[in-house]
């Protein structure tokens, strides 16, 4: 069997650290990582994630996001941890239970400050949210984090 190498083998590290969050307990979701700058995560959507109103919590439509920015920029940084220190979003439809992708893009940065932004794609293939963030390199070490594996 053939390991990842270098970029790949980053990506797989992000993929596993994704999975390994505790966070990640309470959503249905996997994290692909295609190539650089790009994050793809498939979630899916029930009843637990609702408010009164019988549709999707914004906080869920946040965590999606900002996740899928974040991550595509991540893809980007090898050696530390990106903490989220804006995010901004659009909610342009109820999102109801089913699967639903939020895909997530690098725009900008190379050093400290990244910007990403990332939309959300139901199942019908409608675009029902989009955010825009900025995350920060950290003091965060990756290869110290628990799920983050090379091999």
């Amino acid at each position: 069997m053939r390991h990842p190498e270098g970029a790949e083998a980053h990506f797989r590290a992000l993929e596993s650290l994704y999975a390994a969050a505790p966070i990640n307990r309470f959503f249905d979701s996997a994290l692909e990582i295609p190539e650089a700058g790009v994050a793809r995560i498939r979630f899916t959507v029930d009843e637990r994630h609702f408010h009164a109103g019988g549709a999707t919590h914004g906080t869920a439509y946040f965590k999606m996001l900002d996740d899928a920015a974040f991550y595509a920029c991540n893809s980007l940084v090898t050696d530390r941890f990106l903490l989220t220190t804006q995010f901004s979003l659009l909610f342009t439809r109820p999102l109801p239970a089913g699967p639903v992708v939020a895909e997530g893009r690098w725009i900008s940065g190379h050093r400290r400050v990244f910007v990403g932004d990332a939309r959300l794609i139901d199942a019908e293939g409608e675009e029902v949210a989009r955010g825009t963030g900025t995350f920060m390199r950290s003091r965060i070490a990756l290869a110290g984090l628990p799920g983050y594996r090379t091999e």
